[in-house]
């Protein structure tokens, strides 16, 4: 398996796509069910990302956001972690990917920044998530679905206590009374230089804002950090009437994402990766317009 490691700063790279809405729309409770089903359906797995891997994807993300001791106690599945971390790599590395990312989502326990007990009960949730690994080989660890900094702080401590792989940490943005996409507090510059210190690989965001604005945040990260950028799109819920983009909705249809990512890899950012209500044709937009480009450089 290459080095993703190697390509940082060189080549323009897509991951697959968020699999939740495709796999709800098969009737599967994603919240509870996502990680099971690497074990009990791992073809209906494999179909979904297949599609992502026919679509141009060079980096496929295994179905385990909810991965974490404390989440797969709501399923009693807790007990079950190892199994269905090979499982869904198993999933994965049948496609055989040019890389595999291994998804942490948040661990959801209540977090209190002036305790410290309640920290390490965090971070330990994340350690172990790692732990559960067991040896067995990925590119990088993506934390992702996180939306307050102090969460991400808490996972990238435990996963930097029990392995130095690479990791892209990636918090949800949120829009301010002006329309301004930021984070859940600080400024970009203090989470970039926070996510830096306590060894993110690679700083990323994601957004469901209209892509010159995911375009300004890229910048602002760029400028306050020499980490690679990833970005998430997100896709909101997908209506056959609407016929423009619109503030709500700026990625209602694949060809939106071409000119996206156009904008994107102009400003810097080096990672793409379709979400919410996305389909595999969305991702497939996204290699259409990055395929075979190298990251553009600052001096640009």
């Amino acid at each position: 398996m290459p080095d993703i490691q190697m390509r940082f700063h060189q080549d323009m790279l897509v991951l697959s796509g968020r699999q939740d809405a495709v796999l709800a729309r098969q009737g599967v409770d994603v919240e509870r069910d996502r990680e099971f089903l690497n074990l009990v359906e791992p073809d209906t797995v494999r179909d979904a990302l297949r599609l992502e891997s026919v679509a141009g994807a060079q980096c496929l993300v295994t179905g385990t956001a909810g991965i974490t001791r404390a989440r797969l106690a709501h399923a009693r599945l807790e007990d079950r972690a190892h199994e269905l971390v090979a499982a869904a790599l198993a999933v994965v590395n049948s496609l055989k990917p040019q890389h595999v990312l291994y998804e942490v989502g948040p661990c959801g326990l209540p977090l209190d920044p002036s305790s410290a007990p309640s920290l390490k009960q965090s971070r330990d949730q994340y350690a172990q998530a790692v732990r559960d690994l067991e040896g067995r080989a990925v590119d990088a660890v993506l934390l992702s679905g996180f939306e307050k900094p102090l969460d991400l702080q808490c996972a990238l401590m435990g996963v930097r206590k029990v392995s130095d792989v690479p990791v892209f940490a990636c918090v949800r943005a949120e829009r301010a009374a002006d329309g301004a996409v930021v984070p859940h507090s600080g400024t970009w510059e203090e989470l970039a230089g926070m996510l830096e210190e306590y060894g993110a690989s690679v700083v990323g965001f994601s957004t469901g804002a209209p892509a010159e604005m995911a375009a300004a945040v890229v910048a602002e990260l760029r400028a306050a950090c020499g980490l690679p950028i990833m970005v998430e799109l997100e896709v909101g819920r997908r209506d056959a009437r609407q016929q423009d983009a619109t503030p709500e909705n700026p990625y209602f249809c694949p060809d939106v994402m071409v000119g996206a990512a156009v904008r994107l890899r102009a400003a810097g950012a080096q990672f793409l990766r379709a979400g919410g209500a996305c389909a595999p044709s969305y991702t497939g937009a996204l290699v259409a317009a990055t395929a075979g480009f190298d990251v553009v450089k600052s001096e640009e």
